[in-house]
């Protein structure tokens, strides 16, 4: 019965059933001259959580990691400078991947549990005076920390520079839990996965790329096959892909824009940032604190937390899925033994909230943790119980 628990991973989150249902489909011919009407009004619907009316949607077969590469191979050239900051575990696998492409990356180490450096960035792109520098590249939202960075304001450090780089951003495990404006914060690709926010399986990376991004690609030298943005867009525009497509993503893709059109993308955002906020107040309850430096870059997704010192959290983490089934976010990179993290994300309500709550309870008093058992879940109780009756009262 272990797998009827849900996961308090921050993705693969856990899939709806009607989503389940909806990824079960029987094969099809993708190059049927109907496959059109299948594909794209989700290209079309998928700019609305996005953000954006002028970008392209691009769907590629793949992880947000594939997502990454086709960011990078698609418009910047060997030995092009990419500025770039440190801040976690994600932002520095995607260093790593620039530098394998022989691109050269401006490195901005910050402490794990800040965000996206506004000011550094602006500072170094000021001294650029020849703009050799192609892209910013910023993580959103830091998986490995919980921090949410201000995207608004690296665009405004940008525009202060007035500096041409292009801007990139991961928001995998951002995009469809929390606001994301894409054409306002004017971004030039962003970066996402089916498994987080979308809440299907993994195996589909979706790529919002702008008009400006677009046009790099003429000058853009990185090879590119399987990647390639402009293979893509020339067959998507008649319904088609340049290989075979994951079908049955695409078709729990059309489903799950529909629950979030349902639910409404505010609607979404608002319970996010409930369920976040009473993670966070268990937190406390627990005299515990988040690897998150201030409540400014807390994520809506995702909590990292430190365990008291003298505790292994890694051992907080297999203790609970060996005793009680339930899988619980390991600490990644600087963080390992440290912290654990809890994923507030997708397909989620108060009351499995509340379930992990209790259940990570449970597993730190078998180890001896300075925890009373309830003391969480009666926080986040009283913050489900009074906030849903506020916006209750607030829409009657």
């Amino acid at each position: 019965m272990s797998d009827q628990n849900p996961l308090f991973i921050p993705g693969p989150t856990n899939i709806p059933d009607r989503l389940r249902h909806a990824m079960n489909v029987q094969t099809r011919d993708h190059r049927a001259p109907d496959f059109v009407d299948t594909l794209l009004p989700i290209l079309e619907d998928t700019k609305k959580v996005f953000g954006s009316t002028t970008a392209k949607i691009i769907l590629f077969p793949a992880s947000g990691t594939g997502g990454w590469e086709a960011a990078i191979a698609n418009t910047l050239s060997p030995g092009d400078r990419v500025l770039i900051a440190r801040y976690g575990m994600f932002s520095h696998k995607w260093i790593d991947m620039c530098q394998r492409f022989g691109l050269v990356p401006e490195i901005v180490d910050v402490a794990w549990g800040a965000g996206a450096p506004a000011d550094t960035f602006e500072s170094i792109l000021s001294a650029d005076k020849g703009h050799k520098i192609k892209a910013v590249l910023v993580t959103h939202n830091e998986t490995a920390t919980g921090v949410k960075s201000d995207i608004a304001a690296v665009r405004a450090a940008m525009d202060a520079a007035g500096h041409p780089a292009l801007m990139m951003v991961d928001a995998v495990s951002s995009l469809a839990s929390m606001p994301f404006e894409m054409d306002r914060w004017g971004v030039d690709i962003v970066i996402s996965g089916s498994q987080k926010g979308f809440m299907l399986s993994t195996g589909m990376a979706i790529c919002a790329v702008s008009p400006k991004a677009l046009n790099a690609m003429e000058t853009a030298k990185l090879p590119r096959t399987f990647f390639s943005f402009k293979d893509m867009l020339t067959t998507n525009a008649t319904g088609g892909f340049p290989y075979t497509p994951p079908l049955n993503l695409i078709c729990g893709m059309r489903e799950s824009l529909k629950m979030l059109f349902e639910e409404g993308l505010d609607n979404v955002y608002a319970r996010h940032t409930r369920l976040a906020t009473g993670v966070r107040k268990a937190v406390g309850a627990w005299g515990m604190e988040l690897v998150a430096q201030s409540p400014d870059l807390y994520s809506d997704t995702v909590s990292a937390i430190y365990v008291p010192k003298g505790f292994d959290s890694d051992l907080l983490t297999n203790h609970i899925y060996n005793a009680y089934g339930v899988s619980f976010g390991v600490g990644l990179g600087q963080m390992k033994g440290r912290a654990f993290r809890i994923g507030h994300l997708g397909m989620l309500t108060d009351v499995m909230v509340l379930s992990g709550l209790a259940t990570v309870e449970m597993a730190m008093a078998d180890l001896g943790y300075p925890v009373k058992l309830g003391s969480g879940v009666a926080a986040a109780q009283e913050h489900f119980r009074t906030s849903r009756a506020q916006s209750m009262a607030a829409a009657a």
